[in-house]
Protein backbone atom coordinates (compact mmCIF):
# COMPACT_ATOMS: atom_id res chain seq x y z
CA UNK A 1 0.00 0.00 0.00
CA UNK A 2 1.44 3.65 -0.97
CA UNK A 3 -0.12 6.41 0.35
CA UNK A 4 0.79 10.39 -0.83
CA UNK A 5 0.05 13.20 1.40
CA UNK A 6 0.41 16.88 0.06
CA UNK A 7 1.01 18.74 2.65
CA UNK A 8 3.46 18.63 5.42
CA UNK A 9 1.36 20.85 8.01
CA UNK A 10 0.33 19.71 11.32
CA UNK A 11 -2.62 17.31 9.61
CA UNK A 12 -0.38 16.55 6.71
CA UNK A 13 2.48 14.99 9.34
CA UNK A 14 0.30 13.68 11.25
CA UNK A 15 -1.39 11.49 8.77
CA UNK A 16 1.49 10.72 7.03
CA UNK A 17 2.96 9.20 10.37
CA UNK A 18 -0.21 6.98 10.91
CA UNK A 19 -0.29 5.81 7.84
CA UNK A 20 3.71 4.84 8.18
CA UNK A 21 2.72 3.08 11.50
CA UNK A 22 -0.15 0.98 9.94
CA UNK A 23 2.21 -0.31 7.10
CA UNK A 24 1.91 1.97 4.45
CA UNK A 25 4.87 3.37 2.30
CA UNK A 26 4.26 7.23 2.83
CA UNK A 27 5.82 9.80 0.84
CA UNK A 28 5.35 13.24 2.22
CA UNK A 29 5.40 16.14 -0.44
CA UNK A 30 5.52 19.63 0.20
CA UNK A 31 6.13 22.90 -1.92
CA UNK A 32 7.98 24.90 0.65
CA UNK A 33 11.50 24.35 1.32
CA UNK A 34 10.85 23.63 4.87
CA UNK A 35 7.74 21.71 6.62
CA UNK A 36 5.59 23.47 9.01
CA UNK A 37 5.72 26.87 8.39
CA UNK A 38 2.09 27.82 9.02
CA UNK A 39 2.26 25.87 12.40
CA UNK A 40 5.26 27.57 13.59
CA UNK A 41 3.95 30.80 13.67
CA UNK A 42 0.56 29.60 15.37
CA UNK A 43 -0.38 31.33 19.01
CA UNK A 44 2.77 34.14 17.93
CA UNK A 45 5.37 31.49 17.87
CA UNK A 46 3.82 29.58 21.12
CA UNK A 47 1.32 27.10 19.62
CA UNK A 48 -2.01 26.92 20.99
CA UNK A 49 -2.15 22.87 20.52
CA UNK A 50 -5.76 22.08 21.97
CA UNK A 51 -7.70 23.19 24.56
CA UNK A 52 -8.56 21.20 28.11
CA UNK A 53 -12.18 21.56 27.59
CA UNK A 54 -14.05 18.27 27.47
CA UNK A 55 -17.83 17.15 26.09
CA UNK A 56 -19.91 19.60 24.83
CA UNK A 57 -18.04 22.29 26.03
CA UNK A 58 -15.13 21.54 23.78
CA UNK A 59 -17.40 20.76 20.57
CA UNK A 60 -18.68 24.55 21.51
CA UNK A 61 -15.33 25.56 20.35
CA UNK A 62 -16.32 25.03 16.68
CA UNK A 63 -18.30 27.71 14.77
CA UNK A 64 -18.56 25.97 11.29
CA UNK A 65 -20.04 22.21 11.13
CA UNK A 66 -18.79 20.90 14.17
CA UNK A 67 -20.78 18.01 14.04
CA UNK A 68 -18.74 16.54 11.41
CA UNK A 69 -15.89 16.26 13.64
CA UNK A 70 -17.93 14.17 16.51
CA UNK A 71 -16.37 10.99 14.70
CA UNK A 72 -12.55 12.23 14.34
CA UNK A 73 -12.50 13.73 17.76
CA UNK A 74 -13.58 10.25 19.51
CA UNK A 75 -11.04 8.43 17.88
CA UNK A 76 -8.16 11.18 18.50
CA UNK A 77 -9.25 12.89 21.42
CA UNK A 78 -7.66 16.24 22.80
CA UNK A 79 -6.28 13.75 25.53
CA UNK A 80 -4.93 11.68 22.92
CA UNK A 81 -3.46 14.59 21.59
CA UNK A 82 -1.49 15.67 24.51
CA UNK A 83 -0.41 12.16 25.33
CA UNK A 84 1.12 12.18 22.00
CA UNK A 85 3.48 15.51 22.75
CA UNK A 86 3.97 14.07 26.55
CA UNK A 87 5.20 10.77 25.96
CA UNK A 88 7.49 12.63 23.45
CA UNK A 89 9.10 14.84 25.89
CA UNK A 90 7.42 17.30 25.75
CA UNK A 91 5.92 19.43 29.07
CA UNK A 92 2.57 21.28 28.55
CA UNK A 93 0.32 23.82 30.69
CA UNK A 94 -3.30 25.19 30.67
CA UNK A 95 -3.63 28.73 30.70
CA UNK A 96 -6.47 30.83 30.67
CA UNK A 97 -9.56 29.72 28.67
CA UNK A 98 -8.31 26.13 28.94
CA UNK A 99 -5.59 26.73 26.24
CA UNK A 100 -3.33 24.34 26.21
CA UNK A 101 0.73 25.23 25.44
CA UNK A 102 4.01 23.83 25.25
CA UNK A 103 5.75 24.58 28.48
CA UNK A 104 8.50 25.90 26.28
CA UNK A 105 6.56 28.76 24.50
CA UNK A 106 7.90 27.24 21.63
CA UNK A 107 6.38 25.81 18.20
CA UNK A 108 9.42 24.61 17.42
CA UNK A 109 9.27 22.12 19.64
CA UNK A 110 5.91 20.66 18.62
CA UNK A 111 7.03 20.89 14.91
CA UNK A 112 10.49 18.79 16.32
CA UNK A 113 8.43 16.23 17.60
CA UNK A 114 6.08 15.84 14.67
CA UNK A 115 9.02 15.67 12.03
CA UNK A 116 10.69 13.05 14.64
CA UNK A 117 7.46 11.10 14.77
CA UNK A 118 7.03 10.97 10.89
CA UNK A 119 10.46 10.23 10.09
CA UNK A 120 11.08 7.64 13.01
CA UNK A 121 7.94 6.19 11.61
CA UNK A 122 9.23 5.63 7.74
CA UNK A 123 7.71 8.68 6.22
CA UNK A 124 9.88 9.73 3.19
CA UNK A 125 9.63 13.61 3.28
CA UNK A 126 10.26 15.71 -0.15
CA UNK A 127 10.26 19.29 0.05
CA UNK A 128 10.47 21.89 -2.75
CA UNK A 129 8.30 19.61 -4.37
CA UNK A 130 4.65 21.02 -5.38
CA UNK A 131 2.12 18.92 -6.68
CA UNK A 132 -0.16 20.26 -9.87
CA UNK A 133 -2.75 18.11 -10.10
CA UNK A 134 -4.30 14.72 -8.70
CA UNK A 135 -4.60 12.16 -10.97
CA UNK A 136 -7.81 9.57 -10.69
CA UNK A 137 -9.51 7.30 -13.24
CA UNK A 138 -12.94 5.49 -13.45
CA UNK A 139 -13.75 7.57 -9.56
CA UNK A 140 -10.43 6.03 -7.88
CA UNK A 141 -7.04 7.85 -6.98
CA UNK A 142 -4.05 7.19 -8.78
CA UNK A 143 -1.81 9.17 -7.60
CA UNK A 144 -0.40 12.93 -8.55
CA UNK A 145 1.42 15.06 -10.65
CA UNK A 146 4.34 17.15 -10.00
CA UNK A 147 6.24 19.47 -12.23
CA UNK A 148 7.93 16.92 -13.76
CA UNK A 149 6.54 13.45 -12.52
CA UNK A 150 3.55 11.40 -12.00
CA UNK A 151 3.92 9.58 -8.64
CA UNK A 152 1.72 6.60 -8.36
CA UNK A 153 -0.02 5.79 -5.32
CA UNK A 154 -3.19 3.69 -3.67
CA UNK A 155 -4.32 6.59 -1.78
CA UNK A 156 -4.02 10.62 -1.67
CA UNK A 157 -4.19 12.73 1.78
CA UNK A 158 -4.82 16.57 0.52
CA UNK A 159 -3.76 18.22 3.92
CA UNK A 160 -3.43 21.42 1.94
CA UNK A 161 -4.81 24.10 4.25
CA UNK A 162 -6.72 27.24 3.17
CA UNK A 163 -5.99 30.44 2.41
CA UNK A 164 -4.67 31.84 5.09
CA UNK A 165 -1.06 33.19 5.60
CA UNK A 166 -0.03 31.93 1.76
CA UNK A 167 3.77 32.87 2.37
CA UNK A 168 3.35 29.81 4.43
CA UNK A 169 2.37 27.40 1.18
CA UNK A 170 -1.28 27.87 1.97
CA UNK A 171 -2.21 28.96 -1.35
CA UNK A 172 -5.81 27.10 -1.65
CA UNK A 173 -4.18 24.89 -4.28
CA UNK A 174 -6.58 21.84 -2.14
CA UNK A 175 -9.32 23.34 -3.75
CA UNK A 176 -8.83 23.16 -7.31
CA UNK A 177 -8.08 20.09 -7.24
CA UNK A 178 -11.51 18.89 -5.24
CA UNK A 179 -13.27 21.02 -7.61
CA UNK A 180 -11.83 18.93 -10.47
CA UNK A 181 -12.71 15.88 -8.74
CA UNK A 182 -16.14 16.59 -8.76
CA UNK A 183 -16.29 18.29 -5.64
CA UNK A 184 -17.97 21.42 -4.02
CA UNK A 185 -15.89 23.94 -2.38
CA UNK A 186 -17.77 26.30 -0.16
CA UNK A 187 -16.11 29.69 -1.12
CA UNK A 188 -13.28 30.47 1.43
CA UNK A 189 -13.62 33.29 3.60
CA UNK A 190 -12.03 34.42 6.72
CA UNK A 191 -12.69 32.68 9.94
CA UNK A 192 -10.30 33.97 12.69
CA UNK A 193 -9.88 37.70 11.56
CA UNK A 194 -9.24 41.29 12.55
CA UNK A 195 -12.20 43.67 12.26
CA UNK A 196 -11.64 46.88 10.31
CA UNK A 197 -13.48 50.09 11.77
CA UNK A 198 -15.17 53.07 10.69
CA UNK A 199 -14.46 55.22 13.31
CA UNK A 200 -11.09 57.49 12.88
CA UNK A 201 -10.63 57.39 17.00
CA UNK A 202 -9.64 53.59 16.39
CA UNK A 203 -6.45 54.78 15.12
CA UNK A 204 -5.35 57.14 17.93
CA UNK A 205 -5.67 53.81 20.12
CA UNK A 206 -3.32 51.66 18.03
CA UNK A 207 -1.48 49.36 19.74
CA UNK A 208 -3.36 49.83 23.15
CA UNK A 209 -4.63 46.07 24.81
CA UNK A 210 -7.89 45.77 26.78
CA UNK A 211 -8.03 42.88 28.93
CA UNK A 212 -11.47 41.75 30.80
CA UNK A 213 -13.81 43.56 28.37
CA UNK A 214 -16.73 42.56 27.12
CA UNK A 215 -17.92 42.36 23.29
CA UNK A 216 -21.01 42.35 21.94
CA UNK A 217 -21.94 42.56 18.06
CA UNK A 218 -25.27 43.67 16.50
CA UNK A 219 -26.93 44.41 13.72
CA UNK A 220 -27.95 48.33 13.10
CA UNK A 221 -31.62 46.63 13.76
CA UNK A 222 -30.36 45.63 17.20
CA UNK A 223 -30.00 41.92 16.55
CA UNK A 224 -27.21 40.63 18.57
CA UNK A 225 -25.02 38.82 16.64
CA UNK A 226 -22.11 37.18 19.31
CA UNK A 227 -20.53 38.01 22.64
CA UNK A 228 -17.24 37.51 24.33
CA UNK A 229 -15.26 38.19 27.43
CA UNK A 230 -11.63 38.76 28.07
CA UNK A 231 -8.81 40.64 25.70
CA UNK A 232 -9.29 42.67 22.77
CA UNK A 233 -6.16 44.87 20.96
CA UNK A 234 -6.69 47.84 18.82
CA UNK A 235 -5.12 48.76 15.37
CA UNK A 236 -4.44 51.27 13.02
CA UNK A 237 -7.51 50.20 10.59
CA UNK A 238 -9.33 48.59 13.81
CA UNK A 239 -9.86 46.04 15.96
CA UNK A 240 -8.00 42.38 17.13
CA UNK A 241 -6.93 40.12 19.98
CA UNK A 242 -8.91 36.97 21.17
CA UNK A 243 -12.61 37.97 21.84
CA UNK A 244 -12.34 39.79 18.64
CA UNK A 245 -10.88 36.73 16.53
CA UNK A 246 -13.70 34.47 18.16
CA UNK A 247 -16.18 37.16 17.20
CA UNK A 248 -14.99 37.76 13.37
CA UNK A 249 -16.47 34.81 11.79
CA UNK A 250 -20.29 35.70 13.09
CA UNK A 251 -19.71 39.35 12.11
CA UNK A 252 -17.85 38.38 8.62
CA UNK A 253 -21.03 36.22 7.68
CA UNK A 254 -22.84 39.02 8.61
CA UNK A 255 -21.58 41.76 6.70
CA UNK A 256 -22.49 39.96 3.61
CA UNK A 257 -26.00 40.99 4.41
CA UNK A 258 -25.52 43.96 5.65
CA UNK A 259 -22.90 47.19 5.56
CA UNK A 260 -21.90 47.42 8.90
CA UNK A 261 -22.26 45.97 12.35
CA UNK A 262 -22.06 47.71 16.20
CA UNK A 263 -19.74 46.72 18.24
CA UNK A 264 -20.18 47.71 22.06
CA UNK A 265 -17.17 47.37 24.51
CA UNK A 266 -18.09 46.98 27.83
CA UNK A 267 -15.23 48.58 29.35
CA UNK A 268 -16.28 47.78 32.95
CA UNK A 269 -18.43 44.27 32.73
CA UNK A 270 -18.05 43.99 36.69
CA UNK A 271 -19.91 46.25 37.38
CA UNK A 272 -23.31 47.88 36.81
CA UNK A 273 -24.14 50.94 35.18
CA UNK A 274 -25.16 52.10 39.29
CA UNK A 275 -21.74 50.72 40.64
CA UNK A 276 -19.60 52.58 38.04
CA UNK A 277 -21.50 55.86 38.47
CA UNK A 278 -21.13 55.34 41.95
CA UNK A 279 -17.10 54.55 41.72
CA UNK A 280 -16.99 57.63 38.86
CA UNK A 281 -18.49 60.00 41.77
CA UNK A 282 -15.69 59.31 44.35
CA UNK A 283 -13.02 59.38 41.81
CA UNK A 284 -14.39 62.40 40.87
CA UNK A 285 -14.42 63.81 44.68
CA UNK A 286 -10.84 62.77 45.12
CA UNK A 287 -9.72 64.83 41.98
CA UNK A 288 -11.83 67.58 42.83
CA UNK A 289 -9.15 70.04 42.40
CA UNK A 290 -7.39 69.08 38.92
CA UNK A 291 -8.46 69.88 35.57
CA UNK A 292 -11.09 66.66 34.22
CA UNK A 293 -8.76 65.02 31.95
CA UNK A 294 -6.35 64.48 34.89
CA UNK A 295 -9.01 62.82 36.88
CA UNK A 296 -9.49 59.43 34.88
CA UNK A 297 -6.08 57.46 35.73
CA UNK A 298 -7.04 55.45 38.36
CA UNK A 299 -10.26 53.80 35.75
CA UNK A 300 -8.62 53.69 32.30
CA UNK A 301 -5.53 53.07 30.32
CA UNK A 302 -3.57 56.61 29.83
CA UNK A 303 -4.09 56.28 25.89
CA UNK A 304 -7.70 55.95 26.29
CA UNK A 305 -8.29 59.04 28.69
CA UNK A 306 -8.28 61.62 25.32
CA UNK A 307 -11.01 59.61 23.62
CA UNK A 308 -13.19 58.64 25.98
CA UNK A 309 -13.04 62.54 27.09
CA UNK A 310 -13.82 63.54 23.02
CA UNK A 311 -16.52 60.77 22.72
CA UNK A 312 -18.25 62.84 26.11
CA UNK A 313 -17.90 65.84 24.82
CA UNK A 314 -17.02 66.95 28.34
CA UNK A 315 -14.90 70.21 28.54
CA UNK A 316 -11.42 68.54 29.12
CA UNK A 317 -9.57 72.01 31.06
CA UNK A 318 -13.11 71.92 33.31
CA UNK A 319 -12.19 71.48 36.79
CA UNK A 320 -12.97 68.04 38.07
CA UNK A 321 -15.59 69.58 40.70
CA UNK A 322 -17.49 71.22 37.63
CA UNK A 323 -18.27 68.17 35.80
CA UNK A 324 -22.53 67.57 35.80
CA UNK A 325 -24.55 64.91 36.79
CA UNK A 326 -25.83 64.60 33.12
CA UNK A 327 -21.80 64.44 31.80
CA UNK A 328 -21.22 61.91 34.62
CA UNK A 329 -24.03 59.58 33.41
CA UNK A 330 -23.04 60.36 29.74
CA UNK A 331 -19.33 59.08 30.07
CA UNK A 332 -20.77 56.02 32.10
CA UNK A 333 -22.91 55.14 29.23
CA UNK A 334 -19.39 55.54 27.37
CA UNK A 335 -17.78 53.01 29.40
CA UNK A 336 -20.74 50.09 29.49
CA UNK A 337 -21.11 51.00 25.58
CA UNK A 338 -18.12 52.42 23.80
CA UNK A 339 -19.16 51.90 20.22
CA UNK A 340 -17.50 51.06 17.17
CA UNK A 341 -18.71 50.53 13.51
CA UNK A 342 -17.40 47.39 11.79
CA UNK A 343 -17.51 47.87 8.39
CA UNK A 344 -15.64 44.55 6.82
CA UNK A 345 -12.64 41.60 7.82
CA UNK A 346 -9.39 42.39 6.98
CA UNK A 347 -8.58 39.49 3.94
CA UNK A 348 -8.64 36.09 3.67
CA UNK A 349 -4.62 36.29 3.32
CA UNK A 350 -4.39 37.90 7.17
CA UNK A 351 -6.72 35.20 8.94
CA UNK A 352 -5.61 32.68 11.35
CA UNK A 353 -7.87 30.11 9.55
CA UNK A 354 -9.69 29.67 6.51
CA UNK A 355 -13.78 28.93 6.80
CA UNK A 356 -15.00 27.60 4.08
CA UNK A 357 -13.38 24.66 1.92
CA UNK A 358 -14.12 21.07 0.72
CA UNK A 359 -18.09 20.68 1.48
CA UNK A 360 -17.95 18.36 4.56
CA UNK A 361 -21.24 16.10 3.09
CA UNK A 362 -19.19 15.11 -0.01
CA UNK A 363 -16.35 13.85 2.92
CA UNK A 364 -17.32 10.37 5.03
CA UNK A 365 -16.76 11.57 9.08
CA UNK A 366 -15.45 8.42 10.48
CA UNK A 367 -12.81 7.86 7.51
CA UNK A 368 -12.48 11.62 5.64
CA UNK A 369 -12.42 9.56 2.79
CA UNK A 370 -14.36 11.42 -0.43
CA UNK A 371 -17.36 10.08 -1.59
CA UNK A 372 -16.79 10.94 -4.73
CA UNK A 373 -13.49 9.07 -5.23
CA UNK A 374 -11.96 6.22 -4.10
CA UNK A 375 -8.88 6.70 -1.91
CA UNK A 376 -9.56 9.97 -1.57
CA UNK A 377 -8.78 11.75 1.62
CA UNK A 378 -9.02 15.24 3.12
CA UNK A 379 -7.25 16.50 6.62
CA UNK A 380 -7.07 19.71 8.01
CA UNK A 381 -8.11 22.96 7.02
CA UNK A 382 -9.05 22.37 3.09
CA UNK A 383 -12.07 20.61 4.86
CA UNK A 384 -15.29 23.53 5.57
CA UNK A 385 -14.34 23.06 9.03
CA UNK A 386 -13.44 25.89 11.98
CA UNK A 387 -12.94 26.46 14.87
CA UNK A 388 -12.59 29.73 17.18
CA UNK A 389 -9.38 30.24 19.19
CA UNK A 390 -8.36 27.97 21.96
CA UNK A 391 -6.60 25.61 19.96
CA UNK A 392 -9.94 23.89 18.50
CA UNK A 393 -8.47 24.45 14.89
CA UNK A 394 -4.83 22.32 15.73
CA UNK A 395 -6.84 19.64 17.67
CA UNK A 396 -9.19 19.93 14.26
CA UNK A 397 -5.90 19.00 11.80
CA UNK A 398 -4.55 16.69 14.08
CA UNK A 399 -7.67 14.73 14.38
CA UNK A 400 -8.50 14.58 10.91
CA UNK A 401 -4.83 13.77 10.14
CA UNK A 402 -4.86 10.91 12.26
CA UNK A 403 -7.92 9.56 10.86
CA UNK A 404 -7.20 9.96 7.18
CA UNK A 405 -3.93 8.53 7.74
CA UNK A 406 -5.20 5.45 9.41
CA UNK A 407 -7.59 4.79 7.00
CA UNK A 408 -5.79 5.92 3.94
CA UNK A 409 -3.31 2.87 4.91
CA UNK A 410 -6.05 0.86 4.88
CA UNK A 411 -8.08 1.38 1.65
CA UNK A 412 -9.83 -1.04 0.27
CA UNK A 413 -7.81 -1.79 -3.43
CA UNK A 414 -11.01 -3.91 -4.61
CA UNK A 415 -12.34 -2.65 -8.29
Amino acid sequence: MTVLVVGAGPAGLMAAAVAAQAGAQVLLLEKKNSPGRKLKITGKGRCNITSALEGELFMGGYAGNGRFLYSALQQFTSRDLMEFFTSRGLELKVERGQRVFPVTDNADDVLRILLDNAIKSGVKIMTSHPVQSILAEEGRVKGVLTGTDSLMGDAVVIATGGLSYPGTGSTGDGYGWARDLGHRIIEPRPGLVPLVCAEEWVKELQGLSLKNVKASAYSFRGQKINEDFGEMLFTHFGVSGPIILSMSRDIGDHLIKDKKVKLSIDLKPALTEEQLDSRLQRDLYRYSRRQFKNSLDDLLPRKLIPVMIKLSQIDSEKPTHQVTRQERHRLVELFKDLAISIVATRPVAEAIVTAGGVAVKEVNPGTMESRLVKGLYFAGEILDVDGYTGGFNLQAAFSTGYVAGKHAAITDLAP
